[in-house]
């Protein structure tokens, strides 16, 4: 690899409970987005953007599906020599019986011997699961340009959302002097995004007398980013300014793909100058039926449009029959909507059909709807 070259590292592990079904069988960086995408396309498509031509992606729960998806490295253009993407699932046992990682700073542990073949000077560590576009090379010189050990990215938020997150206090030049985790009451609104970049020396280090600790969690938040701070190690804020999401509910994920409906939308699925990369699917153009009603909708290949649509969003293969209606919805890859049948505020998950005449959902209720088994209608 080049001198002063990063290498990233993906944590993809992770299950994604509060998503309930969507992740009962596919890992939650696997869960499909904005029509045709899967989340995970998202730092996989910043890597290539970005320059970042060797990519880790670290699997644990329900990696079947995940695996063989960033295996092929040629989706994003990290397929020719020395590059890729390559799959890291787990090799240590948390206890007798199972292989896990047992905290995302252990993840990269487990993996000392694999970032050490690229002898990189930087580490880019990298949650799976969150919906943005980033340069990591900006943020990489600003790291350089601010001679720090670890540059932490982070973004914004509302103050009454802060105790949500990892919160980083800073100087006056944005240098990071105390970090708090979900902190109750928070003392700033910087938000860390879960994107670090650390001196690869340094980090190593940490690593290995973190793995010897047994009171450690293994946690870059927990234990890492606090013993860093310990050792007055310099660590740096990055403002990060631009469309971020953490699809970490079914609430998150409805909003995130609602989002596209808004045509100043920050993401720009097609920005032609930051492309986001993903599976080429063969399909059938959409299809638009002479009865049918649209309004304000985001609609895919393969879809075949007969009812009304209206403020919604329809995946690769969705079906709405004639007099149906989908309002404020997503509807996942192949979800078929049968004659008749209303659908609001819901997101119905891959594959669910909702049978003739059927009523899912409630423009009143508080929370989206996931409709994520069959729902039978009239016979």
């Amino acid at each position: 690899m080049k001198q002063n070259s990063m290498l990233a590292m993906i944590l993809a592990g992770g299950r994604g409970s509060r998503l309930h079904e969507l992740t009962n069988k596919v890992a939650k960086p696997a869960v499909s987005y904005g029509g045709r995408y899967r989340i995970i396309d998202f730092p996989l498509s910043n890597c290539a953007n970005s320059g970042i031509d060797v990519v880790g992606v670290l699997t644990q729960y329900e990696s079947i599906l995940l695996n063989s998806y960033v295996a092929a490295g040629r989706r994003w253009g990290l397929d020719a020599k020395d590059s890729g993407v390559f799959v890291l699932p787990p090799r240590e046992k948390a206890d007798e019986n199972l292989n896990v990682y047992r905290g995302t700073a252990d993840a990269i542990s487990q993996n000392i011997d694999f970032i050490d073949g690229y002898s990189p000077d930087y580490l880019l560590v990298l949650s799976g699961d969150h919906i943005y576009k980033m340069n990591y090379a900006k943020m990489l010189a600003e790291h350089k340009a601010q001679n720090a050990e670890a540059t932490i990215a982070v973004i914004e938020v509302p103050i009454r959302e802060a105790s949500r997150f990892g919160i980083m206090n800073t100087n006056e030049t944005g240098q990071i002097v105390e970090f708090e985790e979900k902190p109750e009451h928070p003392k700033s609104n910087l938000a860390s995004m879960g994107i670090y970049i650390f001196n690869w020396k340094t980090l190593r280090k940490l690593l290995i007398a973190d793995m010897k600790n047994p009171d450690s969690n293994h946690d870059f938040g927990k234990d890492i980013i606090p013993q860093m701070l310990a050792n007055g190690d310099k660590l740096y804020a990055y403002k990060f300014k631009g469309y971020w999401k953490d699809v970490g509910t079914i609430d998150s994920l409805w909003e995130a793909n609602m989002d596209l409906l808004d045509k100043n939308n920050e993401l720009d699925l097609s920005d032609r100058t930051w492309k986001i990369y993903t599976e080429d699917v063969t399909s059938l153009p959409q299809y638009i039926g002479p009865d049918a009603k649209i309004r304000r909708a985001f609609i895919t290949q393969g879809c075949i449009i007969e009812g009304e649509v209206r403020n919604s969003v329809l995946f690769t293969g969705a079906k709405v029959g004639p007099g149906a209606k989908i309002i404020d919805s997503v509807l996942m890859p192949g979800a078929v909507v049968e004659e008749g049948a209303v659908v609001t505020r819901a997101l119905v998950a891959d594959n669910v059909k909702i049978g003739k005449e059927a009523v899912v959902g409630s423009a009143d209720s508080e929370h989206i709807e996931l409709v994520s088994k069959r729902v039978k209608g009239v016979e």
